[in-house]
Formats: C-alpha cells, structure tokens, sequence
C-alpha cells in the first residue's frame, strides 16, 4: 500500500486556497467544489455624460438581471484600474503636423500618470446536492434515475448564464462573454503582481496551480511575490444609496482591485432570514426594565426604543419588497486590494482609498489579521472566504456595484486599422482616446456657445488626420478659421467672397443663353462623372430643366 502521509494534508501554497480546477466548456471553469464559473468583460455608464433618468434605468434592468440570482448563485463584480496604454506613435508626412503631435506627447508624457479602469463580471454556480436531485426523482415521474450527470447541471448553468447576459445587455452600453484566453488572463491577474496574456494549457486541469506564478505570504502585512499587499474593506453601508455611489474611485492615480461579491438567497431563505431579524429588533425596542414594569403596573410604558422601532420598520418594507418580488436579498462583500513595491507605498493607497469611501458615507477600514482571507473572497468564484453577513438588496446592490467608470474611448481605429485620432485628458487621471468612425462612419458634429473653441478643435483634429497615411483634408470655412492651420501645414487657401474670382454657384446666370449652355454642359459631365451615360434625351431634359 502507497505511503500517503509524505503528501502535505493542510493548504500550504496559495494555489490550495484557489477555487478553479478545470475548463470544461468554452469560457466555463469547473471549481474544485463542484461549480461552474463563467466570465464577462463590460463597460458600464459613464456618469459624466449619463442624466439621473439614464443611471436610474440601468439600475432597474441591473436590479431586473440580478434578482433572478437565488441560492447556489454567487456574483463577483471586479473593477481592475490600471496604467493606460501609453501616448499613441505616429508617422506624420507633415510636418507641422508632428510638430503639434509631439508637443502633445511631451505634456502627456510629463504629467501625472494615466490610468483606466477595466470591468469583468463572473458568475459561479453550485448545482444541487445529490439528495436534493433524488427526492426530486422520487416526486416527479419521468426523471432519469440514474446517477448524477455533471454535463446537465453545465447545460443548465449555460442556460441561465446566457439569460443573464441577455438581461445585461440591455443595461449596459457593453458587454461580451470571455472565452477561455480572456477569462484565464483574468484569473492569473487576479493572482499575480504581473499581468499578461494566458493562453490555455492542452490539457485545461490543475488550474489553481498552474494560474498561481506568485507566492503568498500571510499574516498582519502579506505580500503577493514581491509586492506589498493591502486590503481595504467596507464593514458597513450608508442608509441610502443612489447610481453610482462609489464613482469616486475611479479617479484615483493608482492601480487597484475593487471587488463587490454578492451570494445570491431564494425568497424563502432571504424571508427567513429577514423575520428572523425583525423579531430581534421588535424584542429590542423594550429594555428588560420596562417589561418588569409593564408587568408590576400592568399599564404599557409608551417609551420605545426608536432605533429599534426604525429597523423593525425596515425590516417590514424588505419583506414587502421580497414579497412583491421587486428584488432579491444576499450578502454583499465589497473589498479594495491594492499591490506596491514598498510597505510605505501600499498604505498610503490604502489609506487614500479608505478616505474615498468614507467620505461617501461608509465605513471602511484596512484589514490587518483578515487581511489574506478579504483578499481570497476577492477571487472570482470564491463564495466562502470573508463572508459579510448583513443582507443587502438587489436595488442597492446595483448602485454600489462598480460598474460606472469615465469611458476611455477605443483602443484603436478599427475602420482606419491605426490608432485614435486624438487622445487627451479627463477628469480624474484617466485618458480619453477619441476615434471619429463606427463602423465605416466617420460623420461628427461639434456643438457649442460662441467663442468656446470648436473651431480650433476642427483645425487640430484636421492636423491629427495626417497620422493616418495618404491623408487629405477639405475644408469649407466661414471667419477664416481655419487659415492659419492651413497655411502652416502648406495648404492652398482660396478665399469665396465677391471679387475673389472663386465661385460655387455654378447655376446663378442660367438665365443667359450662354451660362445656360455651360451649366447644361457641366450638369452633363457631372452625370457622366456618377456613372451614368449622358445621353441625348438626359441632355434634352436637363436643357428643359434650366430653362
């Protein structure tokens, strides 16, 4: 018999205390558990251009998506900031043109680091106990009576994820599955100081270890590899929310984690839980004092215990919420991990997120002896690790998620298959990239007061299209706005005005037979010139027409 006691038996590596175990669909992981897990990448509203009915509308189909979690469901939400892409390289043939651009790339160089934030969203499920599936073949007749099959609770978990994806897709502006590269890039960025493109393995097992490239190291200041780790916990959550609570995050200058897990109940789990509740804070609401003197005068004492008598309240508006089945209830664990080289570093950002959060009505601290088992709760498809037991709403939930974020702009011009035309500033530290085109569109209208600079941004995107090879810019000016771009770039400036000997009304004189006669001639090659042959009878009618 194998001598098995030489083989560790407590976690002694951080890949013991990972969840993940095997790909077993495209995008989908089997956690070591038994659960399934299944990644989205999204973009939320940017509230800087988002009106109050807008973020109220999201957060109904948000609150309409997430409801239908119940028991078994776990929802991780991750909002990962980062350095931006650095200021984008271009081959201008003009030079005025590189002149400005290089200009623009000094400043952006030179000032504060640029960041954005990227949004993942993972779904776990654990399928029902076995016993549960066999007094369901008891009950109902026409189930199969064999043993467990695992590919059918994965077609339902595909079913259900599919579903949800349906429901965000109308609340959000983007949002697309992760197949297997994009969701193990994810997880390894999750476990790793160092972030990088995972390509899957040919035999997709053993994904805690395989994912796991650093050690961990525990106690009151861990560390993950060679950077410091802190994490910033919310212990507890304003009387009021509203869309886009947390917003203030993302203009921090630095990198982080922010992550929100949610642990789905059924209705009857969450009513249970809810009456349980209401009975402590109805027994709270008369001291044992004013019970014995209840008792002794046998007359009630009207003094009351408001704080208790508000939650009772509370507690009576969730179970009329949960009745009408205008939400769902679960527990919600919101954490902020952050990585530097140095101690020093660490806590100051640290200390700068738990002011962000307090300042917006929550109570947030930095973890010292919890601090490992906050951040493996952080881990997408971990429902076990540093569960917070208040219930929170699915309402609230959706305004303390973080899915609102400035929007950064695309990363390329897909059209023109070369980068932005521009890239600028933001408030907070996060860039913004403009490209004109979607799809093969590229229309735009500037709109303004007088004076507020549109038409110098017409000149300088005109001055940006020059990084895009065989370049071209016509311009149809009014003030002479543009002349001096123009000329700088050694362009031809014809001016239109009375004397000038440039026109472009070519029709004014056609009541004269020989301007009717040029007009009909230039009308006629400009048919030819659209494809079509002008031929005799379109000549006729196009004379018939002038005159």
């Amino acid at each position: 018999m194998r001598f098995l006691d030489e083989y560790r038996r407590r976690p002694a590596a951080l890949a013991d205390h990972l969840p993940w175990a095997a790909l077993v669909a495209p995008g989908v992981v089997l956690n070591k558990d038994g659960s399934f897990l299944a990644g989205f990448r999204f973009r939320g509203p940017d509230l800087e251009s988002s009106t109050e009915e807008e973020l109220m509308a999201v957060r109904a189909r948000l609150n309409n998506a997430l409801r239908r979690l119940g028991t078994g469901w776990c929802l991780h939400v991750e909002a990962h900031r980062r350095a931006a892409a650095p200021y984008p390289q271009s081959d201008f043939d003009l030079g005025v043109a590189w002149l400005l651009d290089e200009e623009r790339r000094s400043r952006f160089e030179t000032a504060d680091p640029a960041f954005e934030t990227d949004h993942r969203l993972a779904l776990t499920w654990l399928p029902p106990a076995d016993e549960t599936r066999r007094l369901e073949r008891w009950l109902f007749d026409g189930l199969a009576r064999s043993g467990a099959d695992w590919r059918v609770a994965l077609d339902a978990f595909i079913r259900e994820a599919d579903a949800v994806f349906d429901l965000l897709s109308d609340g959000l502006p983007e949002i697309r599955r992760l197949d297997d590269a994009g969701l193990l890039s994810w997880l390894h960025d999750c476990v790793s100081p160092r972030s990088f493109e995972v390509r899957p393995p040919e035999t997709p097992m053993f994904l805690d270890g395989w994912l796991a490239d650093a050690d961990l190291t525990g106690g009151i200041a861990p560390r993950l590899g060679d950077r410091w780790l802190k994490v910033v916990s919310v212990r507890g959550l304003p009387s009021v929310t509203r869309p886009g609570l947390l917003d203030a995050l993302g203009a921090l200058p630095f990198d982080y984690r922010w992550t929100a897990r949610w642990i789905g109940l059924e209705k009857p789990e969450a009513e249970r839980e809810i009456v349980k509740l209401r009975k402590r804070w109805f027994a709270k609401r008369k001291g044992v004092g004013v019970l014995l003197r209840e008792a002794i005068t046998k007359e009630e004492v009207p003094l009351l215990d408001t704080d208790a008598a508000s939650k009772t309240e509370e507690c009576d508006g969730a179970l009329a919420a949960l009745g009408a089945e205008s939400c769902a209830f679960g527990y919600l664990t919101l954490t902020v991990s952050v990585l530097d080289a140095s101690d020093e570093g660490a806590t100051a950002r640290a200390r700068a997120i738990e002011a962000a959060l307090n300042a917006q009505g929550l109570m947030a601290r930095i973890e010292d002896l919890n601090a490992v088992e906050a951040w493996l709760g952080s881990m997408p498809g971990e429902p076990y690790a540093d569960v917070r037991r208040p219930l929170v709403s699915t309402l609230n939930l959706a305004d303390l998620l973080p899915i609102s974020a400035v929007w950064a702009g695309p990363s390329e011009d897909a059209c023109l298959d070369g980068p932005p035309l521009a890239t600028a500033r933001t408030t907070g530290s996060t860039p913004f990239r403009l490209a004109l085109h979607v799809g093969d569109v590229g229309h735009a209208m500037v709109v303004g007061p007088t004076g507020s600079g549109k038409s110098a941004l017409l000149a300088f995107l005109a001055l940006q299209w020059f990084r895009y090879p065989d370049a071209r810019v016509v311009f149809f000016d009014k003030g002479r706005s543009a002349r001096a771009a123009t000329l700088a770039a050694g362009g031809r400036w014809r001016a239109m005005e009375p004397g000038a000997g440039l026109s472009l009304q070519p029709l004014a004189g056609i009541d004269r037979d020989d301007a009717r006669a040029w007009a009909s001639e230039w009308l006629a090659e400009t048919v030819r010139l659209a494809g079509l042959e002008p031929t005799p009878r379109v000549r006729e009618g196009i004379w018939a027409a002038l005159a």
